[in-house]
């Protein structure tokens, strides 16, 4: 006997809520296969004069790395009903590799670190792939964003905990895929069930298609200028999450504070409620020009607000508050990359394109950018403190990336207007070859 029947079941699952909670729910633990081992701190086990825990953080971006140039094409072909296969595929390998990285000894184990992070790398865009191209796709990816926000300090915390329990330091990152497994079969579930975007949000934000080669091309030579601007802007919000994130225990420590489980969750609940908050403000402006132009001018807030947190810091602000309002200045621009600048971008030109391709674009220039920031972190000599590295790269970062903000907002506000010119000019059916 049926519980529910077909009328209400179709309601329920074309709620945004139920799509939100799926995508954020799917992501928020896919994190519980990534990130539970960077609550470890692997001393004395340095290989060759490297820092051994530096050589995991950098193994796994690795493969992390290599996965976003994958997905590039992989990401922005596939196909809509193979995506949830795709996820559990990805997802069980993954799971296996941090089983083989616990029998693995020390440091050889690391390839499997590495093995883990290219199936982890694609699952982003699989997810964001239910999400665009509808009317409230800035509040459903903000959601699906302050997932990984959440989900890094929970990870951490997870492995905080299974350390105190008794895990060692090498079983524990599969210990920890094993809490998330069960829940992540639930959110997969649900997300398989979502229906597509509607009629209305395809008229509102386009359809969102597989894209060819050529297709992929086309946009990106068509708006290259802007595209690399936002490219560097995520480059640095990237590069000073990862540090945020990966280095967390070092920082906190930095800063006065011993390593509490609780400490990486309560920092980022704060963080990703703001971060949300601002960026689902989107979703109610309708006119997507404007839109885009607010997200410019946030992430333009972003990184002004680091440049003032450390100066805080510098004079006296209590250092919890400088790792959430860094945070909130790291994220704001990072998130409203994956949330609004590129959904918006597309409804505005009505391209053949899809977030997904844009977006791991951006991803691949960002996290290789990281890899080579820790490769130059071990080949520079050590005259600073992490925590002190961190704020004078967050002083430039910021710097650089509030100016190249400035100059996308110019170039795309040309180039939006003569396109639109461009369409009055040329009857349809015929084209300006711009």
């Amino acid at each position: 006997m049926q519980l529910l029947s077909p009328a209400w079941k179709n309601k329920i699952v074309s709620n945004p809520a139920w799509v939100l909670v799926a995508a954020f729910g799917t992501y928020f633990c896919m994190y519980g296969f990534r990130k539970p081992y960077t609550a470890a701190t692997y001393n004395g086990s340095d290989f060759l004069g490297v820092n051994y825990k530096l050589l995991l953080v950098i193994a796994q971006t690795i493969g992390y790395v290599a996965a976003k140039w994958i997905g590039i094409k992989f990401v922005s072909e596939i196909r809509r009903e193979n995506r949830v296969k795709a996820i559990l595929m990805l997802l069980g390998f993954a799971e296996l590799m941090l089983l083989l990285f616990g029998f693995t000894p020390r440091p050889w184990n690391m390839l499997f670190l590495l093995l883990n992070g290219l199936p982890l790398g694609v699952i982003f865009g699989l997810v964001l792939g239910f999400l665009e191209g509808r009317k409230n796709s800035e509040f459903l990816i903000a959601g699906l964003c302050a997932s990984f926000i959440v989900s890094d300090g929970v990870s951490k915390s997870v492995g905080a905990t299974l350390l105190n329990l008794g895990a060692t330091e090498n079983w524990m990152p599969f210990f920890a895929g094993l809490v998330f497994m069960v829940p992540v079969l639930v959110f997969i579930s649900m997300l398989s069930v979502a229906p597509p975007p509607s009629i209305a949000d395809i008229e509102s934000r386009s359809a969102r298609q597989p894209m060819t080669r050529n297709d992929r091309w086309a946009f990106f030579y068509k708006y290259a200028p802007g595209l690399s601007g936002i490219i560097l802007v995520y480059l640095f919000a990237t590069l000073l999450r990862s540090l945020r994130a990966d280095f967390a225990v070092e920082l906190w420590t930095g800063l006065g504070y011993k390593k509490t489980p609780s400490l990486f969750t309560n920092s980022e609940l704060i963080v990703s409620f703001v971060v949300i908050l601002i960026t689902g403000m989107a979703v109610l402006i309708r006119n997507h020009h404007k839109a885009f132009q607010f997200s410019l001018f946030t992430s333009f807030l972003g990184f002004a607000l680091i440049i003032s947190t450390v100066i805080g810091l510098n004079n006296g602000l209590n250092s919890f508050l400088f790792m959430v309002l860094m945070g909130m200045g790291v994220y704001i621009p990072y998130v409203a990359v994956h949330a609004i600048i590129f959904e918006r971008l597309i409804a505005i030109t009505r391209e053949r394109a899809n977030v997904g391709f844009l977006m791991y674009i951006v991803d691949s220039v960002g996290y290789t950018g990281y890899i080579g920031l820790l490769v130059l972190k071990y080949f520079t000599p050590p005259a600073d403190s992490l925590l002190s590295a961190f704020l004078k790269t967050s002083v430039s970062l910021g710097v650089l990336g509030a100016l190249i903000i400035i100059f996308c907002y110019l170039y795309f506000k040309v180039k939006l207007k003569r396109n639109e010119q461009s369409s009055i000019s040329f009857p349809a059916g015929q084209s300006s070859n711009i």
